[in-house]
């Protein structure tokens, strides 16, 4: 078994080997993914050691020390949060070894061609259409919209009908799409903030080869939950430190103008401050509830150590908590408060909740209720699936998609 001493020692060598001060970027990603340490908890040869997951910040804190170059991973976010465990869990050996690496090391960007404009909320509505060609492949068309990074992404993780004449759950296929094939068009989606994070994806006549998809044929819908819980977690249980992220920035911009205090705004701030704590804390938990190792992956078998339903809490409880924090702080500041840099169209690599102006993080905030799961589908889940409530009626549960009102 790895434990944190055997890590430090890895890390030890792959520093002396690798020196951060004289080693390319790239050439330094790529030795520490071969050396086990990229995610710790991954298989090995995988860029694992098949070690507990908790022990993955004792390798951050030791390349964080020695200066060593990390992969950016507010830019590729959804490869790392959504499409690596999805395509762990469900991918082939040659599907593994071949977009792990170049996805943890950002040479490829992912985005994920989920939402669509007739079914955002109700995902499992959704209308774009694979179907089978000559050679064993298949075409897409289709649209999709709120698509993060797809005017950067080289793959996306796509879902798409393969069967209309089942329940719409059950006539789902996933997908690893090329977003370079020229039946792919990005098109920008300007923003409350001015900028275009998000885009919209036209799909016509896309081909995809069988070799790129993801679990069985029919059984998309059981892939995308684990792409669905991960990405909960990712957005709302990332890994900060006390008094991190938002809650750190409202506290610093209280500490220094001590004149625009006020016993109201206090009182408040100390509310977020103790409500962003509880956050962390349970984020921290859910992540060491967690299995240490993924080792069930291999052996076949559905594996342990995947977030389920919980991940939808902690979604619910940031985006609550960065709409106020964000609004605390707009109203704490004054005239200040409203100020943003630049509302020219932009189209930038990822967000910035922490290092841009008050005006922009309110703005911004509003989105997060929606993206990854809009708040009131993710309250039925927890509802539902954490709580055991009764489930809502759902009359459409037993009819085929093609029969279903559009």
């Amino acid at each position: 078994m790895t434990d944190a001493q055997d890590l430090r020692r890895r890390t030890a060598e792959l520093l002396a080997a690798h020196p951060p001060a004289t080693t390319d970027r790239l050439e330094f990603l790529r030795a520490r993914f071969d050396a086990g340490l990229a995610w710790v908890h991954f298989p090995a040869g995988l860029g694992g050691l098949d070690a507990p997951r908790s022990l993955q910040a004792v390798v951050d804190a030791e390349l964080a020390a020695a200066g060593a170059p990390d992969n950016d991973p507010g830019r590729i976010g959804i490869g790392l949060g959504m499409a690596a465990p999805t395509v762990l869990r469900f991918g082939t050996d040659e599907q593994k070894q071949r977009f792990l690496r170049p996805l943890w090391t950002g040479e490829e960007v992912w985005c994920q061609l989920f939402s669509e404009p007739g079914a955002g909320s109700d995902l499992a509505a959704l209308a774009t259409r694979a179907v089978r060609d000559d050679e064993g492949g298949w075409v897409v068309d289709g649209q999709k919209v709120w698509t993060s990074s797809a005017h950067l992404a080289r793959w996306a993780i796509l879902i798409a009908r393969t069967d209309p004449d089942v329940p719409k759950h059950r006539g789902i296929s996933y997908f690893i799409c090329d977003m370079t094939d020229p039946g792919v068009e990005v098109r920008p989606l300007r923003q409350i903030t001015g900028e275009a994070e998000f885009n919209e994806v036209f799909l016509t006549g896309v081909r995809i080869p069988d070799a790129h998809r993801l679990g069985a044929v029919g059984e998309g819908w059981k892939v995308a939950q684990t792409t669905l819980m991960n990405e909960r977690v990712a957005i709302g249980g990332s890994r900060i430190p006390r008094e991190g992220g938002m809650i750190g920035v409202a506290a610093a911009d209280w500490r220094a103008r001590p004149a625009l205090r006020t016993h109201d705004l206090h009182q408040r701030l100390l509310k977020l401050w103790v409500d962003a704590e509880v956050a962390r804390l349970t984020g921290e938990r859910l992540r060491q509830q967690l299995s240490p190792t993924l080792n069930s992956v291999r052996a076949g078998g559905a594996p342990t150590g995947q977030p389920g339903p919980e991940g939808s809490g902690m979604k619910l409880a940031f985006a609550r908590l960065a709409q106020e924090i964000s609004g605390w702080e707009v109203e704490f500041l004054a005239e200040d408060g409203l100020t943003y840099d630049d509302w020219t169209m932009r189209r930038p690599d990822g967000v910035d909740f922490t290092g841009r102006e008050a005006g922009y993080r309110y703005l911004r905030a509003k989105g997060n209720s929606i993206e990854g799961g809009t708040s009131e589908v993710l309250l039925n889940i927890v509802a539902e699936r954490v709580l055991g409530l009764p489930p809502e009626p759902r009359t459409d549960k037993d009819v085929a998609w093609k029969d279903l009102p559009r």
